[in-house]
This record gives structure tokens, C-alpha cells and sequence, in this order.
């Protein structure tokens, strides 16, 4: 089979999947109510926020409690016993670290990296070597965040060993430094870079083509009601959810 029947067979089954999910929503959308507890990285709040919204009017009587943080930081909370139906991670190595309480993964989105800079690129940042360019205060995530793990996989790569001022606990936080004047540069995500708008200016480099984070999404083992969390990670893999991911940047699963 070649690449391109593979990848269309794989979309027919993403969209049967999705359609049989968005259906059963139609036809019984008052299958439950009360509280659903979502936890998802903070690269997916404005994402996630919108599929929530139509989860919810999908569903009349259910609330959608959204977390966002760091993967690693959720996926901890998680194992310390946090309210959780859904999780939503960044990468496969934290959700990995659920083990059995992850109830079958599945991959919905893909993301890259991107250099996002103060409006103007005032240090005329042209590549991620530029990042340690003097009196450049570049800023990146922690490497136990999926931000930070795909960072310090660009560095093996492109042999650059970044020094920056700060770490931080999430891709936003990196985001809010540049946008706040707090730092010349940053390493985000693509779609964080886009949801900036015109906030920053960005910078790609080669490499990062190279470095792609997949974003699975699974229903906690032991969550107070799994229907209701099963239903919500097929609204995420359904059309609906596909549409909003890809709208905002995402790449295919």
C-alpha cells in the first residue's frame, strides 16, 4: 500500500470514528449530566475551550471543568489523586507515566516548534542558534514539559545548547515572558505562536521539522463517569473537534 492509500485509509477510519461519536451525541445527548473533568496541556486552552463548548451544547446538563497546565505537571497531579475524567497530554512520555490509569490512548493532534520574538524582531533573531546571541534573554520550557523535551531534542540536533534566563512550567508561560517584554525570545509551539497574533514576530529554523510532538487524549481509569469521558475524547477525534484543532494550527494525528 502506498502513502497515499495508507493515509486516506486512515483518515476514512478517524472519520467513521468521529461521525459514529458525533451521531451518538445527536441522538442522546441528554445521556448524562453533571461535572466532567477535563485536564489538558496548556498548548490545547484555547482548543479545548471551544470543543468544550460544544461538548456542553451538545450535551444539556453536563459541565466541562477545564485544567491547564504542563503535561508533566497535570499528569502528577493526576497520579496524586486530582479530579480527572480526561487527560490531554503534550506528548506520549507523559501520558506513558499514568500507566494502566490511562484508559487506551489515542492520538489526535501533532505540533512543531516555532522562535517567537517581540513585534519587530528587534534582535534580528534569524535561527535557533541566534537564541544565544549576547544580551539575547531567551526563555524555554523545562524539560520534563513536552516544550522542553522537544527543545532540548533540537539542541542534540542542531549541536546549540541553549542558555536561557528562565524554564518555565508551560509553553504559555514561555509565550506570556515574550509577550510581556519579561524576555527577547522564546521557544512556543506553532499554534501558541498563532493564537499571539500579532503580538510577536516568529522565527523557524529546520530542525524543528524534524521534531514532532503527537498529542493523545484517554479517558482515566476510575473517573466518576467513563461514558461521559469516552464521549468526550470522540468529540475530540470526531470532525468537530478535528476541525477546531486544525483551524487553530495543529497538524493531523
Amino acid at each position: 500500500m502506498n502513502k497515499r492509500v495508507a493515509a486516506l485509509a486512515v483518515a476514512g477510519v478517524l472519520l467513521a470514528a468521529g461521525c459514529a461519536s458525533d451521531d451518538a451525541d445527536r441522538a442522546n445527548p441528554s445521556s448524562s449530566t453533571g461535572t466532567l473533568d477535563v485536564s489538558a496541556a496548556a498548548s490545547l486552552k484555547k482548543t479545548f475551550t471551544a470543543i468544550a463548548d460544544e461538548f456542553e451544547a451538545a450535551h444539556p446538563g453536563v459541565t466541562v471543568r477545564l485544567s491547564f497546565d504542563g503535561s508533566s505537571t497535570l499528569a502528577n497531579q493526576i497520579e496524586q489523586g486530582a479530579p480527572a475524567d480526561v487527560f490531554a497530554s503534550a506528548d506520549q512520555k507523559n501520558m506513558d507515566k499514568l500507566g494502566e490509569l490511562a484508559d487506551s490512548p489515542k492520538i489526535f493532534a501533532t505540533n512543531t516548534l516555532l522562535i517567537v520574538t517581540a513585534p519587530g524582531n528587534p534582535e534580528n533573531i534569524r535561527s535557533f542558534a541566534d537564541l544565544n546571541k549576547p544580551g539575547v534573554a531567551t526563555v524555554v520550557c523545562q524539560s520534563a514539559q513536552p516544550c522542553g523535551a522537544a527543545t532540548d531534542e533540537v539542541e542534540k540536533r542542531t549541536g546549540v545548547t541553549l542558555d536561557a534566563v528562565s524554564e518555565e512550567q508551560s509553553v504559555s508561560a514561555v509565550l506570556t515572558k515574550v509577550t510581556t517584554g519579561q524576555a527577547d525570545a522564546g521557544v512556543v509551539y506553532v499554534t501558541d505562536a498563532r493564537a499571539a497574533g500579532d503580538k510577536v514576530d516568529t522565527v523557524s529554523d529546520p530542525a524543528f521539522a524534524a521534531v514532532v510532538n503527537s498529542y493523545p487524549v484517554a479517558t482515566v481509569r476510575g473517573a466518576d463517569d467513563a461514558s461521559l469521558g469516552a464521549q468526550f475524547v470522540g468529540h475530540v477525534l470526531g470532525p468537530q473537534g478535528q476541525r477546531i484543532l486544525r483551524d487553530a494550527g495543529f497538524g493531523a494525528p
